[in-house]
């Protein structure tokens, strides 16, 4: 365990979130034109909120806030006060920008530094970052929290796999920072080059983030890499620092939320209601010690539910379970609304098939027509027909009772869907 505050009392807890949460309102409205008009509208002042009872009182803060007041309007620091500035990559609409104090940066490697010793690192490992640098928060963020705690850190960046497995045997990696899905592929050429990434390599912890990790690819990375690679998710994002949010501890049951730093809501992503815990619904964070940007209820779309009973690890901050979708990836399909996730739900439980598949939405003669492309772990069955359609069949009459919905099954080859080195695309939409 890398801090004190991991094993603090609910009591305890509470205490600093309240102290911290009251700071962070008065400078928000008295710094922040956006958050006083939105507070003055809602009839709160600072003086209202006296601990994160009152938290409900306050405005929520969306990502349509940053880019409608892009790119400093959230900020609460004048200029020169900054020493960086990250953005999102911006694909929709203006990118969200945040920046950084010495005091954000500093609080920042410290909450990474607690979820990578929680995931398994330590002084002396070696770990290769194989995401990309520049304006995306990951590579930095997980970069200075593990040099934070000693580790050897190789910023290999993404791109060029070969040249990324040259460096993991050379360098004797024995730790690597990636998404789920592009560790798979990594694994995937190692095979194909001829090396077994369990003897040939020393790899032993994967600190995976970017995108659900799922409890398929789970197993299927621990196929390729070894059963006792202990693999964890990690959760962030840029509004909120980036990495270091929460992360999976050795036990795997949860990912513990930096709680002195973040304080986390589930709230009905409809109505906005807070749901008791236990619930699920949509993750709302607030930044509690952020300088730049003293960000308030931030509705991350992400869904999921919280835990607060103690872990087996010792620790006694709440744990998010990992994310079951988004509550604005859902896709309407013939008025049926569909979330991603719900496909993999049901692909998990098919032994045939393996982590990798691709959802493709078309419209003929002005119907929808949902296809999914998903990887068979074994090609010999393709050579059998009957065996090819009774599966199909049965994936699709199980999406059919999960979903509603009657989608066009194919089964191709492993290897033979797209690879991403970033987050993985599982949907093609092409209505759009």
């Amino acid at each position: 365990m890398w801090a004190r505050e991991e094993r603090l009392s609910r009591e305890d807890i509470k205490a600093i979130q309240s102290q911290r949460l009251t700071k962070q309102v008065y400078k928000a409205y008295n710094s922040v034109e956006a958050y006083r008009e939105k507070m003055d509208e809602m009839g709160v002042k600072p003086e209202d909120i006296k601990s994160v009872d009152d938290i409900s009182k306050l405005p929520f803060t969306t990502k349509s806030d940053f880019r409608e007041n892009y790119p400093f309007g959230l900020f609460a620091v004048e200029r020169d006060e900054l020493l960086r500035i990250h953005a999102s990559s911006g694909t929709t609409g203006q990118p969200t920008v945040v920046g950084y104090t010495q005091k954000d940066l500093d609080n920042w490697t410290e909450t990474v530094s607690r979820v990578a010793v929680a995931g398994g690192a330590s002084k002396g490992d070696i770990a290769q970052i194989c995401f990309g640098y520049g304006m995306f928060t990951g590579a930095l963020g997980l970069h200075y929290g593990l040099e934070n705690i000693g580790a050897t850190v190789i910023p290999s960046s993404v791109g060029n796999t070969k040249k990324q497995i040259m460096y993991m045997k050379d360098f004797g990696a024995t730790l690597l920072v990636a998404t789920p899905s592009y560790a798979l592929h990594l694994g995937e050429v190692i095979r194909s080059m001829g090396m077994d990434p369990i003897k040939d390599l020393k790899v032993r912890i994967g600190l995976f983030g970017g995108e659900n990790f799922s409890s398929l690819m789970r197993e299927e990375i621990k196929s390729i890499w070894g059963s006792e690679m202990l693999c964890t998710s990690n959760y962030g994002m840029s509004e909120l620092n980036g990495p270091g949010v929460s992360g999976e501890c050795y036990v795997g049951n949860g990912l513990h939320i930096n709680e002195d730093h973040y304080y986390a809501e589930i709230i009905d992503p409809e109505s906005g209601e807070v749901l008791p815990e236990g619930e699920s619904g949509e993750l709302v964070i607030t930044c509690l010690t952020k300088e730049s940007i003293p960000l308030i209820r931030y509705r991350t779309r992400d869904l999921t539910r919280l835990f607060y009973e103690p872990c087996k690890c010792g620790r006694t901050t709440a744990r998010m379970e990992n994310l079951s979708g988004r509550s604005d990836d859902m896709l309407v399909i013939r008025g049926v609304n569909l979330f991603p996730n719900q496909v993999e739900v049901v692909i998990n439980e098919f032994s045939e098939l393996g982590a990798h598949y691709e959802m493709v939405i078309d419209r003929k003669n002005y119907l929808d027509h949902l296809e999914i492309k998903v990887e068979l772990i074994d090609s010999d069955i393709l050579d059998s027909y009957p065996k090819l359609e009774n599966l199909e069949k049965n994936i699709k009459n199980k999406l059919k009772s999960t979903t509603g919905l009657d989608a066009n099954i194919k089964l191709v080859a492993p290897r033979t869907l797209r690879r991403f080195e970033g987050k993985a695309q599982r949907v093609t939409d092409l209505r759009i």
